[in-house]
């Protein structure tokens, strides 16, 4: 059993707590009713894209055990068999969407979507360079699509932009974490090459910051807020990603975003800090 939960990475689901954006940034936090339906969605989410871990385990089995990381997952392994986490997908998938449909229709339907674009990457997408990369953003997405669905808060375009860009900053990285690992065991990686995927990198680090910026400066946030003071959170979005390329360039840990922010201290000390600076200025304009 314990193989088969490690299987389903539930250290992933740290990934869906971008569901939760526009009930923070739609100032909706303190409506308890609300934040219930939001954490059942997160739940049922979560469900779902732990079945999206088993199936792409399944598929990716025989890649998996030329990896010298991932050779160690419960399915490539050989600790968790096939069969067991196929049906163990089936049956969180079903789950997961009979609790969305019983929520939200449409959030159901865009949960779907997100279990056929995953398919699709998983076969096809994840080899076509760069798609690749807006895939994963695209995922992230989701995510912010389904919380803006259930909270009822229309989402803003610079939320939006911040999400995707902050995803297409993990996935780079991630792939720039894989193109070392592959490197070093003289296996090749041909679709990127050290020196494109730092570039890429460098692009997109500068451009959450920027993002993040007009975001927090734009006139029409300073409206909705009715406070200008959002800018002071600007040093905790900087020094996040400055402390996450610190650890993926000395710790060689960028394969793993979730491992990432469970093992830094200073990484979860600053998330907490950016919240608690959100939250005091968007809800009581300190």
């Amino acid at each position: 059993m314990k193989y088969l939960l490690a299987a389903m990475r539930p250290h992933q689901w740290l990934k869906n707590f971008f569901i939760f954006l526009p009930l923070i940034f739609g100032q909706k936090l303190l409506d308890i009713g609300l934040c219930l339906r939001i954490l059942y969605v997160f739940v049922g989410f979560s469900l779902v894209a732990s079945a999206i871990y088993l199936l792409n385990d399944i598929m990716d089995i025989e890649q998996d055990k030329l990896n010298p990381e991932k050779r160690n997952r419960p399915i490539a392994s050989g600790k968790v068999t096939i069969s067991k986490a196929a049906i163990t997908a089936l049956v969180l998938i079903t789950a997961g969407l009979i609790g969305a449909f019983t929520l939200n229709k449409n959030c159901a339907y865009v949960i779907i979507i997100y279990i056929i674009l995953n398919f699709l990457y998983m076969k096809f997408l994840k080899k076509v360079m760069i798609i690749d990369i807006f895939c994963v953003g695209a995922f992230f997405y989701i995510r912010i699509l389904i919380g803006g669905l259930i909270s009822g808060v229309e989402l803003s375009n610079w939320i939006i932009i911040c999400g995707v860009l902050l995803a297409l900053f993990l996935a780079l990285n991630k792939r720039r974490h894989d193109l070392g690992v592959f490197d070093k065991q003289g296996i090749a990686f041909s679709r990127y090459n050290p020196q494109l995927i730092d570039r890429m990198i460098s692009i997109i680090s500068s451009s959450v910051v920027m993002a993040y910026i007009l975001y927090a400066t734009d006139a029409r946030t300073i409206e909705r807020f009715g406070t200008n003071r959002l800018i002071y959170t600007v040093p905790f979005v900087f020094y996040g990603v400055l402390r996450y390329l610190y650890i993926v360039d000395t710790k060689r840990l960028g394969g793993d975003p979730a491992r990432i922010l469970i093992g830094d201290g200073k990484m979860q000390l600053n998330l907490a800090l950016w919240l608690v600076a959100s939250i005091s200025v968007i809800y009581f304009k300190i």
